[in-house]
């Protein structure tokens, strides 16, 4: 097995691991429903790894957990389609989840909603370059956590609202599968998405790598919704990850 194979085979049997030891699982109401797309969309997501992990990366960039119209439709970290579809050239059958919430289905590549969060954070990342292997040739970006909460209302809920319980349990995972990504891509910097992402990021990151933050793009940021690109641009200048 050559290295290129190796670390984006490495990344995929470490994801494989997380998610046996995170079906183990049980969490309580007002968690109604979990959905796992490393699972379900397992196909595009190992598409993504093989094609754009193959190589040790500069920067690695890291969110919370799926959005209910990204990741959670694509199997893409931020996976807003119009992106993964066009940019990356990733677009394949999704399965659903054994146990769907009525009110979230699994429509995949079909799917109508956009992922705000998604087509701004890829929105900047295509603009700046737009051959999507440019990018990848110094970047990756992943999730923490794989798992999509929700309450039976349908509403959506993050892993920082889960009891502490079942949160130090995810995190336990998350934190192990994490370590093995980041010996296996080898970055100078690891950047949040958000504070969340920072404080797993500097959790278990020892000083050989610069941890750092972006702010998130999520719609429900009053500041990224005064130009979230702006600003996630002046940051990673800021951090010394991109050229002014």
């Amino acid at each position: 097995m050559n290295r290129q194979t190796a670390i984006s085979t490495g990344l995929l049997e470490a994801a494989a691991r997380m998610c046996d030891q995170l079906a183990g699982l049980e969490f309580a109401l007002p968690t109604s429903h979990v959905y796992n797309p490393l699972i379900y969309a397992r196909r595009a997501n190992e598409l993504y790894v093989r094609r754009f992990a193959r190589t040790e990366k500069r920067c690695v960039m890291m969110g919370m957990n799926p959005g209910p119209w990204g990741m959670a439709q694509t199997g893409i970290p931020f996976g807003e389609i119009a992106a993964v579809r066009d940019w990356m050239g990733i677009e394949v059958a999704v399965d659903r989840p054994e146990r769907e919430h009525p009110k979230r289905p699994i429509e995949g590549f079909e799917c109508r909603r956009s992922e705000v969060s998604g087509r701004r954070l890829w929105g900047l990342f295509s603009e700046r370059y737009p051959r999507v292997d440019d990018f990848f040739a110094e970047h990756f970006v992943l999730n923490y956590c794989p798992l999509v909460f929700m309450e039976e209302g349908g509403k959506n809920r993050t892993p920082d609202k889960l009891p502490r319980a079942e949160a130090a349990a995810v995190e336990a995972i998350c934190d192990t599968h994490l370590a093995r990504v980041l010996e296996l891509l080898q970055p100078q910097f690891a950047i949040g998405v958000g504070a969340f992402a920072e404080g797993r990021l500097n959790s278990i990151v020892d000083g050989e790598i610069s941890v750092g933050k972006i702010l998130h793009p999520s719609p429900a940021s009053p500041a990224a919704n005064r130009g979230w690109a702006e600003a996630a641009s002046r940051q990673l200048v800021e951090q010394g990850v991109w050229a002014g």
